[in-house]
């Protein structure tokens, strides 16, 4: 991981959301900030630029917002993982846990093609719950994870630990 305390100093902090004793970390300040969000697409591309990646992968809803300029920057396309029910097609589907209940996210059953390589990006690592079951679905239909990318990571909530050998990169991080 890099430190970048720029693009650190565009994310706001909100104590207390969305419960007592949370600091809930703001991405939405850096956004509507052009160069910072500049910044932050070509930081979180950089360390993927020659790793032959085919396809990015953002999970709804924000890992929408980074992973599709991500992909123009390694000029390959963008395929979105949703909730559960929000795509027209065919989907695979994976549930995982939730600090109260599951939930389920899905992928278009004909997004990847075996053998593509894939770089997964959200915004925030927290638990790894999410992250997790989207490399369930990428190895579901027979792709590979060739790298993951955040922009912020929590540090204190042990998620990369989840995650396995997989080449992790998070741009901002928090204790």
């Amino acid at each position: 991981m890099d430190s970048h305390p720029d693009l650190q100093g565009l994310i706001r902090a909100i104590p207390d959301f969305p419960k007592q004793g949370i600091v809930y970390r703001d991405i939405t300040t850096l956004l509507s900030d052009a160069q910072g969000l500049s910044r932050a697409v070509t930081a979180m591309a950089a360390p993927f630029r020659d790793s032959g990646i085919d396809v990015v992968i953002g999970i709804e809803s924000r890992g929408f917002i980074l992973g599709a300029p991500v992909a123009l920057e390694l000029g390959c396309g963008f395929v979105p993982i949703r909730k559960e029910g929000k795509l027209p097609s065919q989907t695979v589907r994976q549930e995982y846990a939730l600090e109260y209940g599951e939930a389920a996210i899905e992928m278009h059953r004909d997004a990847l093609q075996p053998g593509q390589r894939v770089l997964l990006v959200d915004d925030v690592l927290a638990t790894g719950g999410t992250m997790v079951a989207a490399c369930q679905l990428v190895a579901e239909l027979g792709a590979e994870v060739a790298g993951i990318c955040f922009l912020v990571e929590l540090l204190g909530l042990k998620g990369r630990s989840r995650l396995g050998e997989h080449h992790i990169e998070s741009i901002v991080a928090y204790d």
